[in-house]
């Protein structure tokens, strides 16, 4: 048996993870030989491999980013590099010249879309979900995320002493485009004051209530904003537009625009910091470690039972799988009836409304 893997999107901590857990699956039980494809999709298109062993893979479990590289502008059906031409046909040529069994592809909602497109053309795959915004359909966890929470948490923690010895508001603005749950948990486990999620438009009124009540009582404020949020009747703050990418909207400024609109209605100075790619790079903490690793291996077992067509999952205590095409092109936004929505309102935090 010959099995390729291949890491699409963004870079997270756990990636390594689950390409040693799938090279030493597929080795140690059934002897197979596994080609990692480099910089995604885009390593089909270029013919780009490397061969993956125990003595490759020894050692990178705790590495964070992807040692195949990764691409997230690549999708051979609308291929940036030959003005948006569908080329899947020489991606899979090239997998056939390869004599690729399967492929085992780990990535996020468009990775998966990819990934249910080629499988429909012939080509076996399976999916193991990745994404640090959580945000994957039909999984209660995707790698990277606990790892980004992680850095969230240890923001606030810094954060937090400087706004309280300054008496500050200090912003923190983390990553999550439509989907808050890195702000959710972050601003949880980091005691943030105020969180603001994409699912629940905010009121300015509401957050300049909230700081002018603690510049009184404890004088300083926490604020915990996810790059999607934004206000009541307002829009997405959106960095720049990629012409050439599957998702052309890069979001960002949100924490400088809400410390902009605070500022001249409170005495307190407001500074916000905007987390940014820090949250996705390092080593992925150990539960990260331990998912990615049983995501790796169940991955392997179902190339192993001919399960094609399916992305590995967590659901409650347990790894499973489902329907790739279930997941591709779709996301998993903060239900409204979260019971740690609930949890955050009855801590008397503020989400804006």
């Amino acid at each position: 048996m010959h099995v390729g893997i291949l890491t699409g999107g963004g870079d997270c901590p756990g990636l390594n993870a689950v390409i040693r857990a799938v090279t030493l699956a597929l080795v140690h039980e059934c002897g197979a030989r596994v080609t990692g494809i480099r910089r995604g999709f885009l390593g089909l298109i270029t013919q780009e491999v490397l061969a993956l062993d125990v003595p490759t893979v020894a050692g990178i479990l705790a590495q964070g980013g992807t040692i195949l590289g990764t691409h997230n502008k690549c999708d051979p059906f609308n291929y940036f590099g030959a003005a948006g031409a569908d080329v899947s046909s020489q991606a899979l040529a090239y997998a056939r010249s390869l004599g690729l069994d399967a492929l085992v592809a780990v990535g996020g909602d468009g990775t998966m879309a990819i990934a249910h497109r080629l499988s429909k053309l012939g080509l076996p795959v399976v999916g193991v979900p990745k994404t640090i915004d959580n945000d994957l359909c039909h999984t209660d966890r995707s790698f990277g995320f606990d790892s980004a929470v992680a850095v969230v948490a240890e923001a606030l923690d810094r954060l937090e002493t400087t706004a309280r010895s300054h008496g500050r508001v200090m912003i923190a603005e983390t990553m999550g485009r439509y989907a808050g749950w890195i702000a959710l948990e972050g601003g949880l486990a980091g005691a943030a004051d105020v969180i603001l999620l994409p699912e629940l438009p905010y009121r300015l009124d509401a957050v300049v209530q909230r700081c002018r009540a603690r510049e009184s009582r404890e004088g300083y404020t926490l604020i915990c904003v996810a790059e999607g949020a934004r206000a009541e009747g307002g829009q997405l703050t959106v960095a720049q537009t990629l012409a050439d990418s599957p998702d052309p909207l890069r979001l960002g400024g949100v924490g400088a625009l809400l410390a902009h609109q605070l500022q001249p209605q409170l005495r307190t100075e407001v500074r916000a910091t905007l987390l940014g790619h820090v949250q996705r790079g390092g080593s992925p903490t150990p539960f990260d470690r331990v998912l990615a690793t049983r995501f790796g291996w169940h991955a392997a077992e179902l190339v192993r039972a001919g399960q094609f067509g399916r992305m590995v999952a967590l659901q409650g205590n347990s790894v499973t799988s489902v329907e790739m095409a279930s997941v591709a092109g779709r996301n998993r936004p903060v239900p409204l009836d979260h019971p740690l929505l609930a949890a955050v309102r009855g801590l008397g935090v503020s989400l804006g409304s």
